[in-house]
């Protein structure tokens, strides 16, 4: 018997993203309208992303392998391709047998780190991603003091492209929405913390004031 022909990894996202990153989308199951297929991960994968200030310092990053297991090795490894790339106006470089995408706004330097044999493409599609996407939650403010100021919003914009170091999204529209549904699940959630207290506090108040008007009158 044969064995069925391995179909080539999807690019994250349909259409016209497919198309750019060199292959078609698998094809849709019989009796399947393709509108409504729901949409595969990629097995593309990176190995981590890391945001860093114009001094080298790290403000946010997440790594996704055993490459640099402690925090000291990746503390020496962001000093490393900060010092290769603060000065360049590149926006690939190949360090430590790795492929980094890069590029920098105001006070900031936001990396894509790939293995060497990862499509360039698409970890430069990730890291376009990555910026449009926290363009948006800084309000067109990509820099230091806004993204200080708002770092749960760019973990969850982070958690949205990438889980597990394996791409889920490279397209900042569809990013923007689920961060948007997210943050509005979980302002409801407090709205309804908030309205389960309330009462327990009024009666917590109202069981405390007969002693407290019996302290009084003594």
């Amino acid at each position: 018997m044969q064995r069925p022909e391995a179909w080539p990894r999807p690019h994250p996202g349909e259409g016209a993203a497919a198309a750019q990153a060199g292959g078609p989308a698998p094809p849709a199951r019989a009796g399947e309208p393709a509108g409504l297929r729901l949409q595969e991960p990629s097995l593309y994968t990176v190995k981590a992303v890391v945001i860093l200030d114009n001094d080298g310092h790290r403000l946010l990053a997440k790594y996704y392998d055993d490459t640099f297991p402690s925090l000291k090795e990746q503390m020496a490894f962001e000093k490393n391709v900060f010092s290769k790339t603060s000065r360049t106006d590149s926006e690939i470089a190949f360090f430590g047998g790795m492929t980094i995408v890069y590029k920098s706004s105001i006070d900031l330097f936001l990396y894509v780190v790939g293995s060497s044999h990862e499509n360039e493409l698409m970890l430069m599609s990730v890291l376009t991603c990555l910026f449009e996407s926290l363009n948006h939650v800084l309000r067109k403010n990509v820099e230091k003091r806004w993204l200080l100021e708002n770092m749960d919003g760019a973990f969850l914009v982070l958690d949205e492209i990438v889980d597990g170091g394996v791409i889920l999204e490279s397209d900042p529209q569809q990013v923007i929405q689920k961060v948007n549904f997210r943050a509005d699940d979980s302002s409801l959630t407090e709205q309804s913390v908030a309205q389960v207290s309330l009462p327990r506090l009024i009666l917590l108040l109202w069981n405390f004031l007969p002693s407290c008007t019996n302290y009084l009158l003594l």
